[in-house]
Parts: structure tokens; sequence; C-alpha cells
């Protein structure tokens, strides 16, 4: 095999960083350690991106692994029902509030340390990728919880008690929903409504209704939408749409006009443009380019080519790369941003219910 150039995509360099990360991150993510379950998502999603993450976790730490996912679970109080209906799903770690249990199972209420809708989903993906059969998912309490956080406008809460409200939220409740195959959760018309209105004079799609259109907020609600099986429906122009994710990209792609190009970008507007079925428009071979710049010395991407290496940036870097179907990477079905091996589990269970 020729050595690795810069135009080539560093496999192992990639996999030693995401390794690295996955077992001990660097001192600067502590300020994100309440998402330490989302960050664990960026770096399995992308060891299995690269088709190495049943080769390079042992399944001692599969095991650890697992078993760590489910202690961070919110399980119903039974001496403070009202409350649970508000609570219940997955952490994104463990709170120093409470004392350490290295034999935890699930997580005790806590009014300060509640789940959240974005970890209940990296945790369900997390948990697909590394095999687990979800036996220990309290799928009643998880949909219970999403129907509740649900506002009247459509949107989502992230979290009991938390003031954001946007279509991120509905997203993350809509991959949920269809990992668990219970719908119960999710008022589809009213989630429809929001997104469909949460389209911008630009024709993309803002956070919240009358908000600026954005790169990762057009994904969301885009994804959405195709999950609900409203993609036609629920969109006010969908050919406009896709000319604005067009008109996106310089050489990598921005969020919003007037931006520099960036990693994550290149994904969260790829991946609708993939969702609309318009993906073969993009120019791939400035796309690539732009990523191949991005790919550091010591692995992983950085948002632009003067930036050092973080484990969402990367991540979303070898997603990109994945819908070109770069040799060496696996597929990644978009409309869940979970990668293929991950969903074809999720298949397989469903097959054996």
């Amino acid at each position: 095999m020729s050595p690795e150039t810069s135009n080539d995509l560093a496999i192992k360099k990639h996999i030693a960083y995401f390794l690295y990360n996955l077992r001990m991150l660097p001192a600067p993510y502590t300020e994100t350690e309440t998402n330490r379950m989302t960050l664990a998502f960026f770096c399995l999603g992308s060891l299995s991106l690269l088709g190495q993450l049943d080769s390079v976790v042992s399944e001692k730490d599969r095991k650890e692994w697992i078993d760590w996912i489910y202690a961070q679970q919110v399980l119903p109080d039974p001496e403070d029902p009202d409350k649970s209906r508000y609570s219940c799903g997955f952490k994104g770690s463990s709170w120093a509030g409470h004392s350490y249990d290295p034999q935890a199972t699930s997580t005790k209420h806590d009014p300060n340390d509640t789940a959240s809708i974005p970890n209940t989903y990296t945790a369900l993906a997390n948990l697909l990728l590394l095999g687990d059969d979800l036996s220990r998912v309290n799928t009643k309490a998880i949909a219970t919880t999403l129907k509740n956080l649900q506002q009247d406008d459509g949107s989502y809460a992230p979290a009991y008690g938390s003031s954001e409200t946007d279509i991120r939220f509905v997203f993350c409740a809509c991959v949920i929903s269809h990992i668990l195959d219970d719908w119960s959760g999710v008022d589809i018309d009213r989630a429809t409504a929001f997104v469909r209105n949460s389209q911008s004079y630009e024709n993309a799609m803002g956070q919240s209704p009358e908000g600026e259109a954005h790169g990762g907020s057009t994904f969301c609600g885009v994804a959405a939408l195709t999950l609900m099986g409203k993609l036609k429906e629920g969109l006010v122009d969908r050919d406009e749409l896709i000319k604005w994710c067009l008109a996106r990209q310089i050489s990598g792609f921005q969020g919003r006009p007037n931006k520099k190009e960036d990693t994550c970008y290149c994904f969260w507007i790829g991946g609708a443009l993939q969702n609309l079925g318009a993906f073969h428009l993009v120019n791939d071979v400035n796309l690539r380019s732009f990523l191949m710049s991005t790919q550091t010395i010591r692995g992983g991407f950085g948002k632009d080519s003067e930036s050092p290496p973080d484990v969402l940036h990367s991540y979303m870097g070898l997603a990109t790369l994945s819908l070109m179907k770069e040799p060496g990477l696996t597929e990644l079905d978009t409309a869940l941003n979970i990668p293929i091996a991950g969903v074809n589990h999720l298949r397989k269970l469903r097959g054996n219910q």
C-alpha cells in the first residue's frame, strides 16, 4: 500500500484518534462532560463508519460501555410519579452530586439532573452500535416523557424545566421514536406543522418559526419530516430549499450566507440534500478537496484547515465522506444519522420480535 498523502483518507490515524478519545477525553472537553454520551457517539459512530468498531473494541470494553450507558438511564420514580412523566430517558453522564457507584444499573431522580432528549438519542444509537438488544430500555417511560416535553406549537424542550424549544429536539424525538418503534410520544401533525412553519423566507429552516435559516436546523427539519413520512407535505417549497442548500457550497459548505465553510456543515447540508434526493448535484470533487484540507496529521478533522481536530467535526467529516461513498468507509442512514451497522442491528432486533 502506498504511503498516505494529504489527499488520502488517513484511516489508521483516524482509528487511533477515536480510540484515544473514546478511552479518555482530553482536558478541553471538561466543560462538555454533561454530554459525554454524545461525545461517545461521535467516537463509536466514527469507528463504525471506518468499519473497525467490532475489531478494535474488545468484548469486555463493549460490555462495560453498555453497562455505563444503562447506568445513565433515568427510570420512573415510584415516590414522585408526576415528575417522572417529564424526566425519563438517558442522561449525558453521571452527576458529581451523587455518590459514585460502580455497580449502578440506572440513575436516581434529581430535579437538577434529569434525562435529555439529545442524550437519549445518542444513548440508543450507542447501544445499537455496540450490539445491545435494548431489553433494558424503558420504552414506555421514554415515550411518556417525549409526549410531555412536546410543546403546543409542536416543538420539543430537550429536558424538564428547559426554556429551549426548537427543531433540533423534534429531530431527536423522531429518531428516538423510530428506534423504539413507538410514536406515542410524538404528535406528528403538530411536529410537521412546526417544521413547516420554521421554513423561512429563504426557503431553508431556522431553529423555530421566524428564525434565520441555518444548515443544522435545515438538516434536523428535513430528517424529522423524512422519519415521520411527511417530507412531501411538510415543506413549503422543496425545489427552493434544494437551491438554498446548493448555494451554500463554496468548496466545502457554509452553514448560512456570508459565513466560512466548515466541516460540520458539509454533513448538515449534505445530509439534508441526501434526504431530499439531491446530493448528486453537489460538486463532490471540491467537497472532498475541502475535507482533505481539514484532515489533521494526528488523525481526526478540524472545522477548517487551520483548526485542530475535535470529535464532532471528525465524525461529521467521515459522515460526509460516507455520503460520497469514500473507499474504506461504510454507509450511513442519513435520516437517523446512525452508521449502517447500528441500523442493520436494529432491523435484526425487529426481525426477532
